[in-house]
């Protein structure tokens, strides 16, 4: 198993990728529209998914990934299932949009604990904005943020906003591998 930027990129355009006219979750208008759980709740995708995150991760794994529910937690079963069967161990977990009123009220659920390393992972990446809510809570968690790994950049300045609060973004595909125009 090994693998292929060319598989994911054909995998997303199939699967994931629409024309027309969208209003991103950052309030943004947009011609298309990258639907990446359509990829990383298929068989093929996920596996593309996690091995492309394990291969950039290398040979010094974080203790954990995870990111905001709901499109952070199939590529963080994903990482952690492609892991294992690589016999590496990597925990997830799975940053809540809101506490829970009943049980322990956690942001963060997981096999994780203060003092942990973490990437925070995610789908797709316009400003930023959802995986800066995960780091926020995560890091109030006591977790350790190393980064952050999403499958595609929009280019649409989440880079720069991760590097501003200073995490370094890394990604699996960003818009141009579509043939699409970042704007300026």
């Amino acid at each position: 198993m090994q693998y292929s930027k060319e598989k994911l990129i054909e995998i997303v355009r199939d699967k994931g990728l629409k024309f027309g006219d969208f209003t991103l979750a950052s309030g943004k208008k947009a011609s298309y529209y990258l639907d990446c759980r359509k990829v990383t709740l298929s068989s093929e995708g996920a596996l593309q998914v996690g091995l492309g995150i394990l291969e950039m991760l290398g040979d010094s794994l974080p203790d954990s990934v995870g990111g905001m529910a709901i499109g952070a937690d199939p590529i963080s079963a994903s990482v952690i299932t492609v892991a294992a069967v690589q016999g590496k161990t990597l925990a997830g977990f799975i940053v809540r949009k809101e506490a829970k009123a009943h049980g322990t009220g956690q942001d963060v659920e997981g096999p994780v604990v203060a003092g942990n390393t973490c990437v925070i992972v995610e789908d797709v990446v316009t400003t930023g904005g959802s995986s800066l809510k995960a780091i926020e809570k995560v890091e109030a968690a006591g977790l350790k943020v190393l980064g952050v790994i999403a499958i595609v950049d929009r280019m649409e300045g989440g880079k720069q906003a991760f590097a501003d609060a200073g995490y370094e973004l890394r990604t699996l595909l960003t818009i141009e591998d579509f043939g699409i125009t970042p704007p300026q």
